[in-house]
C-alpha cells in the first residue's frame, strides 16, 4: 500500500487536497502538532486520494479523525493488517473509510488514504503528533515540519517495495499551507527564528515566557519549515509529572503518573579543556547523485557534495596528532581511501586530501549498508576507541535494517550523523546517533556544515562516559519503572532525557530526585534533580504519549528479524497491545475509521487520485543542470514530467576559493603553517611584506604560524566554531617550540594584519 506517492502535473488530474493548516505548541521542549488537511471531491465519481508525506521520525502520532459537516469519526489504532481489511471492506460496501499508516521501511513517512469520497462531498482530516524538540550547536530547539519528500533509494535485490516520490516545483503545488505556533516555557524566550520568512513574534505576557508566531505570507513549498527556538537559561534541568489517564487501568503505562526527566551533565573545566589525542575517526560521505543537489535555493552555488568537501578539509586538519584516520564513500557501491585505518601524520594527511579534494557525487545510488559492513568488519584499534561520522542526504528505502547494523555494533563506536539538506531522513539520521551513542545534526535552510561538524568533533573527543548508572530518591510507598531504553551516552551540555512510570501512593507535596552516576577519564561525577511529585496541570497526555513511542522504538529495534517465529509473534503482539493502549502508532498497527453512518452506500469503481509532494527547487535546478550535462532532450523531457515547458539551462560559475579555506588548507598535520606564498596569498599581503614585518629573532614556522593565527582572531573571530581545535593544535605546537620574543611576534603581526585584540587572546 505504500509504493507511490505524488503526481505528474502534466497529466492535468485534478487534486482533492485544497489546504492543510498546521498549529504548532511547544511547551519547554516538547512539541504538540496538529495539521488539518482539507479534502473536497469536485469530480462527477466517487474517488479515493492517497496523500503519502514526511513526519518527523521520533514523532509519537497519536490522533487521527475526520470530520464530514457537523459529523465526526475519530479513528482507532489496530493491528496493520486488520486495519487495512478494514478500510478495504467498507470501501467494497461504499462505505467511507479513512486510514493512516506508518511505512514499512522507514518511520519517517506515512501514508493517509481518504476513502469513497462522493462527488460534491468535502472531508476534513485531523492528524496529531507529539515530538521532543532537539537540542541544536547554538543551544537553540529545532522543529521541523517536512515539506519535502525526496525519492527514497532502494538497494539493489530488495525484496521491499520502492516509496516512489513524483514531485512537482512548488509553483505546481495545488494546495496551501498555513502555519502558526504557540511557545510557552518556565524561562522567558529570547527568540524565534526560521528558514522561512516568519511574522514578528508577538509576547502573550509581560515576562516574555509565552508567544505566538505565524508562517509570513508567500511560502514557498521548495523548503521544510524549519523553526528555531531559542531561551534564556536554557540549560536548566527539569522534572515534569502528569497524571495517567483515568480510563486506563493502574498497573500499565497510561494508568499510571509518568515523570520525564530532562537532565544537562556538565563536565569538570579540567576535562573540556583537554583535547583527546587518541581515538580511531572513520569518515563515511554520500557521494550518491542527489549529493550534487543545491543545499538550499539560497545558496545556488553551493552543492552538498562541495560542502563536504570542505568540511572534511576542516576535520582533517583538526585531527590530534596520534590517532587514526580512514575515509569511506559510497553511493551504489563503496570506496575507501586506505584498506584500513592508519596513523594520522602529514604524509596520510595530504594524501587523504588529495583524494578529498577529486570527490563527486558519481557514485550512483544511496547503498549504506555494505559501507558499514565493510567498517565493522575492520579490527578496532587496541586504546583507540572508534568515532563514525556519516554524512548524507538521507534518502535510503531500508531505513531500519541500517539501523539494526549500527546498533549490533554499537558496543565498539560512537555514531555521529549528519542529515544534509532539505527532505533528509529524520528517521535514518536521529537513528543512526540514537543506535549509536553518538549525536546528530541537520544542515538545512541557511545553515554552514561546518561548525555543526566541528561541534560533533569536540563531542567525539570528549572522554567517553562509561558505567552510567541511574538511582531514585522516592517517597516510602513509591516505586519507579524507568522505560527504556537505558542511558549509555551522555555528552558535555546536551540534553539527557529520562522516562519513569510511578507506581504506588504519595503524598502530593512529596518531593522525588534522581541522579545520574557515571565514570569521566576514570573518575566518578554525577548529576541529580530533585523534582515535585504533583503532577503538573494541562499536559494532557503528552508525556505518557513520548514514554509509549520512546518504549515502542526500543522494541522495535531488538533484534526481530533474526528470532524465531513464536518469538517474533510475541514480540509483535507486545508493541501492537501497546500501541494500541497507547493510541500512538508504529510499524505493525495503523488507524483506521470508518463512517458507517453515512447513509445510502456510494456506487461504482472509486478513481485514485495521488496527491502531489513538494520538490526542493535546488533539487529541481541541479537535476536540469545534471541533465543538462549529458543531453538536452533529457533536460525538455525532465520539464515537461513537471509540467514546465522551457527553462534557460545556465552552468554554475565557480565561486573563488574561500580565504579562510584556503588558509586553513595550508596548515600541517603538526599545527605549524609554513612561511611561504601561498600564505601570504591567504594573508592577503605579498611576500615582501610578511618577510620584512617579522621579527629577526623568530624563525620562520613560528612566524607563519603566529600569523595565522592572527588572521584566524581578527578576521574569523565569528566562526571560532570551525577553527577551535586546529586553533588549539597551533597553540600546542608554538608551546612545544619553546620560543623567545612570541608577544613581539603577536604585536608585530597585529601591525602588519591590522588586527586588534587582547594578546592573552590567543593563550600564548
Amino acid at each position: 500500500m505504500m509504493n507511490c506517492c505524488g503526481l505528474l502535473t502534466v497529466q492535468k488530474e485534478p487534486v482533492p487536497l485544497k489546504s492543510i493548516e498546521v498549529e504548532l505548541e511547544v511547551r519547554d521542549h516538547v512539541a504538540t502538532v496538529v495539521s488539518t488537511l482539507n479534502y473536497q471531491n469536485k469530480e462527477d465519481k466517487p474517488i479515493e486520494a492517497v496523500f503519502v508525506f514526511p513526519l518527523p521520525g521520533d514523532a509519537a502520532v497519536c490522533h487521527f479523525s475526520a470530520k464530514m459537516g457537523q459529523k465526526e469519526i475519530v479513528a482507532e489504532v489496530k493491528e496493520k493488517q486488520e486495519a487495512r481489511e478494514e478500510y478495504d471492506d467498507a470501501l467494497s460496501s461504499g462505505q467511507q473509510a479513512f486510514l493512516l499508516e506508518e511505512s514499512d521501511q522507514s518511520p519517517d513517512i506515512f501514508s493517509m488514504s481518504v476513502g469513497c469520497l462522493p462527488p460534491g462531498e468535502s472531508a476534513s482530516i485531523r492528524l496529531e503528533y507529539v515530538t521532543e524538540l532537539a537540542v541544536q550547536a547554538d543551544e537553540g530547539l529545532r522543529f521541523c515540519l517536512p515539506a519535502v519528500l525526496n525519492p527514497r533509494y532502494t538497494p539493489q535485490g530488495s525484496e521491499a517495495p520502492a516509496v516512489q516520490v513524483n514531485s512537482v516545483p512548488a509553483s505546481l503545488v495545488p494546495y496551501s499551507l498555513s502555519f502558526s505556533a504557540r511557545v510557552s516555557s518556565p524561562r522567558p524566550i529570547s527568540k524565534v527564528e526560521s528558514s522561512c520568512s516568519l511574522d514578528p513574534l508577538q509576547f502573550l505576557n509581560t515576562d516574555q515566557t509565552q508567544a505566538t508566531v505565524k508562517l509570513g505570507a508567500g511560502h514557498k513549498f521548495d523548503r521544510d519549515v524549519e523553526v528555531l527556538i531559542y531561551y534564556k537559561d536554557a540549560h536548566q534541568p527539569t522534572a515534569v509529572v502528569e497524571a495517567g489517564q483515568a480510563s486506563a487501568k493502574p498497573g500499565t503505562l497510561m494508568g499510571d503518573p509518568v515523570v520525564m526527566v530532562s537532565l544537562f551533565p556538565e563536565f569538570p573545566q579540567s576535562v573540556m579543556s583537554s583535547v583527546a589525542s587518541c581515538g580511531e575517526f572513520v569518515f563515511l560521505m554520500d557521494r550518491s547523485g542527489s549529493m550534487d543537489f543545491n543545499i538550499n535555493s539560497s545558496r545556488q552555488q553551493e552543492t552538498r557534495i562541495g560542502s563536504a568537501r570542505d568540511t572534511l578539509l576542516l576535520l582533517l586538519k583538526s585531527l590530534p596528532m596520534g590517532c587514526y584516520f580512514n575515509i569511506y564513500s559510497f553511493g551504489s557501491r563503496y570506496e575507501h581511501i586506505f584498506p584500513h585505518s592508519v596513523e594520522y601524520s602529514e604524509k596520510t594527511m595530504e594524501e587523504a586530501l588529495k583524494v578529498v579534494e577529486k570527490m563527486k557525487a558519481d557514485l550512483g545510488g544511496t547503498e549504506i549498508l555494505e559501507a558499514l559492513q565493510d567498517i565493522y568488519k575492520q579490527p578496532c584499534i587496541p586504546k583507540q576507541p572508534r568515532q563514525l561520522f556519516i554524512f548524507t542526504d538521507g534518502e535510503v528505502d531500508n531505513t531500519k535494517q541500517v539501523l539494526d547494523l549500527v546498533k549490533k555494533n554499537s558496543g565498539s563506536h560512537r555514531c555521529f550523523s549528519f542529515g544534509i539538506g532539505e527532505g533528509a531522513s529524520s528517521a535514518l539520521i536521529n537513528g543512526l546517533a540514537r543506535e549509536g551513542g553518538g549525536h546528530a545534526q541537520f544542515i538545512t535552510g541557511s545553515d554552514r556544515m561546518q561548525p555543526k561538524v566541528m561541534q560533533s568533533l569536540r563531542f567525539a573527543l570528549q572522554p567517553a562516559v562509561k558505567d552510567v548508572s541511574v538511582t531514585w530518591d522516592l517517597p516510602k510507598g513509591t516505586s519507579v519503572m524507568v522505560v527504556p531504553p537505558p542511558i549509555t551516552t551522555i555528552f558535555q551540555g546536551q540534553r539527557t532525557l529520562l522516562y519513569g512510570r510511578l507506581t504506588g501512593q504519595s503524598a502530593e507535596a512529596a518531593q522525588g530526585g534522581v541522579t545520574v552516576k557515571y565514570s569521566l577519564s576514570g573518575s566518578p561525577s554525577q548529576t541529580q534533580l530533585l523534582f515535585d511529585l504533583k503532577p503538573k496541570e494541562d499536559t494532557g497526555l503528552t508525556i505518557h504519549r513520548l514514554a509509549a513511542r520512546t518504549l515502542i522504538q526500543s522494541l522495535e529495534m531488538e533484534d526481530i528479524d533474526n528470532l524465531e517465529k513464536d518469538d517474533y509473534e510475541a514480540k509483535k503482539k507486545k508493541v501492537v497491545e501497546l500501541s494500541v493502549q497507547s493510541g500512538v502508532s508504529s510499524a505493525f498497527t495503523a488507524f483506521v475509521a470508518v463512517n458507517r453512518d453515512s447513509g445510502e452506500a456510494t456506487h461504482g469503481p472509486l478513481v485514485r487520485r495521488d496527491i502531489p509532494v513538494p520538490m526542493a527547487m535546488g533539487m529541481m535546478s541541479s537535476m536540469v543542470l545534471g541533465c543538462a550535462a549529458m543531453d538536452m532532450d533529457c533536460v525538455q523531457e525532465m520539464l515537461r514530467s513537471v509540467g514546465l515547458d522551457e527553462i534557460e539551462v545556465i552552468p554554475p560559475k565557480q565561486p573563488p576559493r574561500d580565504p579562510f579555506l584556503q588558509l586553513v588548507s595550508l596548515q600541517k598535520a603538526s599545527g605549524c603553517w609554513l612561511l611561504d606564498s601561498a600564505l601570504a596569498a591567504a594573508l592577503g599581503k605579498t611576500c615582501e611584506e610578511v618577510e620584512n614585518s617579522k621579527p629577526a629573532l623568530i624563525n620562520n614556522e613560528v612566524w607563519a604560524t603566529v600569523l595565522a593565527l592572527i588572521w584566524l582572531h581578527g578576521f574569523k573571530s565569528d566562526a571560532k566554531e570551525e577553527w577551535e581545535l586546529l586553533s588549539m593544535k597551533a597553540v600546542l605546537w608554538l608551546r612545544a617550540q619553546k620560543a623567545s620574543y612570541l608577544s613581539e611576534s603577536v604585536e608585530a603581526g597585529k601591525v602588519l594584519l591590522g588586527c586588534s585584540f587582547q594578546k592573552d587572546v590567543l593563550e600564548l
